[in-house]
């Protein structure tokens, strides 16, 4: 691409080849719909995110378009032949815009020039300061007005070169015939920079050139702070990225070798795998073995094995030998890839909140600057043409009242808990998703594959003795039947056999001398009548027909179910399971787990049960994980899938959650609550600083210094309201690891009934 600088983001061209290059690079994301990610990188409030997204599904076969402020991309969903000029769009509105690139340097320019406008304000305005002081001292007229002078000429580069972060914004959007919020901060900075240079010329005993200059150094505290603050709440996402490694080793189907970035690998290329190297692309193993560090996609610490047959998500990291794998999936589709699209639609997502916030931001400008008016008018009037006073309440009145605080309290608050989901594991589908969660009285699981792993165990061994148990592990272990293994990991006890033969779907038979043990179900294994009174039992060992041990095989529980279902009852939740398998065995797990149950429920079945409880006005979680539980999925007002899910349970799921243990869903429902009083609070203290502010600005109390200290606080503030909900999670955490023990399975219950 010749416009493009090697190494470089991809600058799009304004001419027919970004419409080719939109195509290239944007991926299917269903039938007919196609997803193109942009880089924004002038987005810098809620203003800006309503306008893009606005002019944007105004073109035609664009479906929805959503800007993301933390990362300043915008996602744009479109169907077609043709791209929709996208790019050319976004440079009318002033937001010149590129293809986005997740390799691009990782250094952050913005907060570069943040923090450089910020240390030449902080110096002008120190300097400053100090002229002043020296006039309020009482200096004759003459060094007054030599040091006015001298404050000018610190005051107007700094205007120029810190200022830009407001002054061209406001520009740009004003030529789009729009406001946003640096319009009024810019009009207060010019009006306070002005007065000040007419006062200067005029010889007068006031002027404000400290008050200008340091509103441009609180501003730009908070400004820096808030991008500051989004880079942390997102370090997730940019720490996922660097799990990835650049490049790969191929061997081409003549088995020449070469490196290929990433990004150009196609499913089912071989990749050479070393040893202490990250997956690169969701792949499977062809040749070789080795260990594998998963924790990134279990939170199992322990290595897993892999051997040839076995999937590999992107990020896992192969750690003992070298491997041949085979690219399942482009990295743009990998694991990896779908996890990091997750974290950013956490604040991507439109909450009823966020909708309210972007309601109120859309009026604050004529709001603003009609009370700026009134109050110019009024005190022009009640001070008998006093000019400077009025204006000066009027430039107050202007900055006083930014709504930077309500622009940031929803969005803080879901990064943040974003933060946290995936601290613990859990992927956020939908930023919406996160404040329905909260409002939930209600979930209801799926059994297999959900409340269990799908690994077969043994749940009890009733009247077996060490010989029994010997004689059916042994036995076991010469079997690949799904009973078999699972029986099989009480361990081969090393018993000889004369002879072992298996009986297709009926069972084992081993004989030792006159002795013939039978291993299967009780109607094969047992002969002997009189001996079938262990109806419970799904494998029966025999010894020449009479019964000697019979076992209960089912799926192993998740770790942590029994904990999460307390967790959930002590939140106040009703709990239940609704499963297609077999009705007693559901009963069975429910009395366990103290919880209602419907067993043998096809998936019309699980959609109504939802419809009824939300019929009675409860709201519902849903968590199942297959093709089965996609429509009950739906249906309910929040849903929860496991990673492990089927692809379209995931895909309908709002949260999914990486890890084993089903603790994840209080711990869920416990973050959503606390993020969503937290941004109730944010609402709170944004108009409550209003309710004060604008009666103080108006009333003639607040000079344009003050007022630029206010409005910098209040933003803070709110920003670090929504930091509690890390610092408190953190310390809980901390607590935690100081008084619990690390989570162990339960073990079998060899010879007894559970």
């Amino acid at each position: 691409m010749s416009c493009c600088a090697p190494g470089a983001e991809v600058y799009l061209c304004q001419t027919d080849r970004s419409g080719q290059e939109l195509l290239l690079a944007s991926r299917m994301v269903q039938d007919g719909v196609r997803q193109t990610d942009l880089s924004v990188p002038d987005i810098h409030c809620g203003g800006c995110l309503r306008k893009i997204e606005a002019a944007l599904e105004k073109l035609v076969g664009v479906r929805q378009a959503r800007a993301n402020l933390s990362t300043r991309r915008v996602t744009v969903l479109w169907s077609g032949d043709n791209p929709p000029p996208l790019v050319a769009t976004l440079s009318a509105l002033g937001y010149p815009a590129h293809l986005y690139d997740s390799t691009a340097d990782s250094r952050d320019p913005l907060l570069s020039h943040l923090l450089r406008a910020l240390a030449v304000a902080g110096f002008a305005s120190g300097n400053i300061m100090m002229l002043s002081v020296s006039v309020w001292s009482g200096a004759d007229p003459q060094t007054r007005d030599s040091f006015h002078w001298l404050s000018a000429l610190i005051a107007l580069p700094t205007l120029v070169f810190s200022g830009q972060v407001f002054l061209v914004s406001a520009w740009r959007s004003l030529r789009q015939g729009r406001t946003n919020m640096d319009v009024p901060i810019s009009i207060g900075v010019l009006l306070t920079f002005g007065l000040s240079l007419y006062e200067t010329i005029q010889h007068g005993p006031y002027a404000y050139f400290d008050a200008a200059v340091s509103l441009l150094f609180f501003l730009l505290i908070g400004r820096t702070l808030d991008h500051v603050m989004r880079e942390r709440a997102r370090q997730a996402v940019s720490g996922l990225a660097k799990l990835s490694p650049g490049s790969a080793l191929i061997e081409r189907p003549d088995g020449a070798r070469t490196y290929l970035p990433i990004n150009e690998i196609e499913p089912g290329m071989t990749i050479l795998l070393p040893a202490d190297e990250r997956v690169p692309v969701d792949a499977r193993v062809t040749k070789g073995s080795s260990t594998i560090d998963r924790s990134l996609v279990s939170g199992e610490s322990a290595p897993q094995p892999a051997v040839e047959g076995v999937e590999l998500q992107a990020g896992t990291l192969n750690l003992t030998g070298p491997l041949t794998i085979v690219a399942t999936a482009a990295a743009k589709d990998s694991f990896l890839a779908e996890m990091m699209r997750m974290m950013e639609a956490a604040e991507a997502g439109r909450s009823s909140y966020r909708r309210i916030a972007d309601r109120a931001a859309q009026l604050y400008a004529p709001a603003v600057h009609t009370t700026a008016l009134l109050a110019f008018i009024g005190w022009m009037i009640a001070t008998g043409g006093d000019a400077h006073r009025a204006i000066t309440i009027a430039i107050a009145v202007l900055i006083i009242t930014c709504p930077c605080a309500l622009g940031l309290a929803v969005p803080m608050v879901h990064v943040v808990a974003a933060r946290r989901l995936f601290g613990k594991g859990i992927m956020i589908r939908d930023g919406g998703g996160l404040e329905r969660l909260a409002d939930v009285d209600t979930v209801i699981f799926d059994k297999t594959g959900t409340l269990t792993t799908g690994q077969l165990r043994i749940i009890a061994a009733n009247d077996a003795d060490d010989h029994a148990l010997a004689i059916a592990a042994s036995m076991a272990a010469r079997s690949q039947h799904p009973y078999s293994r699972a029986l099989a990991l009480l361990g081969d006890r090393g018993v000889n056999f004369d002879k072992v033969s298996e009986r297709l779907g009926l069972g084992l038979e081993a004989h030792i001398g006159p002795v013939a043990y039978r291993l299967g179900g009780p109607e094969w294994a047992i002969t002997d009548l009189s001996h079938r009174d262990d109806e419970a039992a799904v494998l029966v060992l025999s010894a020449n027909g009479k019964r000697i041990a019979g076992f209960r095989i089912d799926e192993a529980l998740r770790r942590g179910t029994s904990e999460a279902f307390a967790q959930l009852s002590e939140l106040g939740l009703l709990v239940a399971i609704v499963s297609g398998d077999n009705a007693k065995r559901v009963e069975e797990i429910a009395k366990g787990l103290g919880v209602t149950c419907l067993g043998g429920a096809r998936p019309a079945d699980k959609v109504r049960h939802i419809d009824e409880m939300k019929r009675s006005n409860r709201k519902v979680l849903m968590v199942g994980d297959g093709l089965n539980d996609a429509p009950a999925l739906t249906a309910a007002d929040v849903s929860m899938a496991p990673a492990t899910a089927a692809d379209v349970g995931r895909n309908a799921a709002d949260l999914v959650f990486l890890r084993e243990s089903l603790e994840a869903v209080p711990q869920a429902i416990e973050i959503s609550r606390r993020a969503n009083a937290l941004i109730r609070q944010n609402f709170g203290l944004a108009i409550a600083y209003n309710i004060v502010a604008i009666p103080i600005a108006v009333l003639g109390q607040v000079t344009p210094l003050v007022a630029a200290i206010a409005m910098s606080l209040s933003s803070i503030l709110v920003v670090a309201n929504a930091l509690r909900l890390d610092y408190a999670a953190q310390a809980r955490n901390r607590s935690a690891m100081s008084t619990q023990h690390p989570e162990t399975s339960a073990p079998i219950a060899i010879g007894s009934r559970q």
